[in-house]
């Protein structure tokens, strides 16, 4: 699934497409999804910006905009496989037309979810409202995770819940954690692990949106960027993904076990889970 470095990525190289763009025709069959999207037919679009894992449009009001003078905000979840493509496949779903080309958005496995909405008004996306600071922002402060991470349950789970950080899903997790030491399960994390873990999250998602994000091929809808670059670092990945292979720091074979029903993976010398009082 893309996570915040994949949706970053999409952000910064489909922004010149967009930016300054009226969007003239949004066309898909399946409105319980993509909702309210005519909203934004007639609008401009001043700028996109990301909050964790949600690629938001900024419409700006006008006279062609139907019904409503106010501001719009159209916000896009990739789900597992969605991404924007120059030309239409079997797996399009949307087709966004500006008056200086067209997007298509492709999910093969139909995840995704488009909503034009007015700025701030997300009741219908209860994680978005509830979203925690962004990892690389100044929002993102050592004192208050740490704080947080003392009293979490396990810490993965936790940490996928979008509530401590934004954007961080199953393959940063398992990154940061192996980068930390911390075992997925661990709960109750000490001063000194939450600092770890802090620092990991914030180093782990710097490397990623730098590289592009990380495409992992599973013959289906394998991320990569609307001209067909994909991510780079998964040849930077230590955890995910790695099971069998052997632990870059110690050596022993990395692990994969399954914790909360996500796909997890751990290196169990390095990442020992410890029994709290």
């Amino acid at each position: 699934m893309p996570e915040l470095p994949e949706v970053e990525t999409t952000r910064r190289r489909i922004e010149p497409l967009l930016r300054g763009r009226t969007i003239l025709r949004v066309e898909h069959d399946a409105p319980h999804k993509y909702r309210d999207t005519h909203l934004a037919v007639g609008r401009r679009v001043q700028a996109l910006s990301r909050r964790g894992k949600y690629l938001m449009l900024h419409l700006a009001a006008g006279d062609a905009a139907e019904g409503d003078p106010h501001d719009l905000e159209f916000i896009v979840h990739l789900g597992m496989t969605g991404g924007f493509r120059l030309e239409p496949g079997k797996h399009t779903r949307v087709t966004l037309e500006t008056d200086a080309g067209t997007l298509h958005f492709d999910d093969a496995r139909r995840f995704g979810k488009m909503a034009v909405v007015r700025p701030g008004e997300y009741a219908g996306m209860p994680t978005l409202a509830a979203m925690g600071p962004e990892p690389l922002s100044d929002d993102f402060r050592e004192k208050d995770f740490v704080a947080l991470a003392r009293e979490a349950g396990a810490v993965k789970p936790w940490l996928l819940s979008q509530k401590p950080v934004s954007g961080v899903g199953n393959i940063y997790a398992d990154e940061a954690l192996w980068e930390a030491g911390i075992h997925p399960a661990q709960t109750r994390l000490t001063a000194a692990e939450g600092k770890r873990l802090y620092r990991a999250v914030r180093d782990v998602m710097g490397r990623a949106v730098e590289a592009g994000g990380s495409s992992l091929g599973d013959g289906i809808g394998n991320y990569r960027q609307h001209d067909g670059v994909p991510g780079a670092y998964q040849h930077e990945h230590h955890a995910y993904g790695r099971e069998g292979t052997p632990c870059a720091r110690c050596g022993t074979e990395i692990v994969k076990t399954v914790l909360a029903q996500r796909g997890t993976h751990s290196c169990p010398k390095c990442q020992v889970l410890k029994e709290r009082a």
